[in-house]
């Protein structure tokens, strides 16, 4: 029997500290859009409630498009 096709190619150490920041950016987005839409009173912000939701909102599907974009598969 042959198990070298099931052996998948491991990383290069380039491509595994991209991916680890990229999940750290994807948290980071998703975080500050919903300290956006959850603070209140945030202070340096002088922002109407209504946009900062707004601003918030699009910071979390920005995050859910950079997840997807992760992981996606190779060809």
């Amino acid at each position: 029997m042959n198990n070298s096709r099931n052996i998948k190619p491991q990383k290069s150490l380039i491509q595994r500290f991209l991916f680890f920041i990229g999940l750290i950016f994807l948290v980071l987005y998703f975080v500050l859009g919903a300290i956006f839409i959850f603070w209140k009173n945030m202070p340096y912000f002088s922002l109407p409630y209504g946009n900062r939701l707004a601003f918030g909102i699009l910071l979390i599907i920005y995050s859910i498009i950079r997840f997807f974009r992760i992981i996606k598969k190779e060809p």
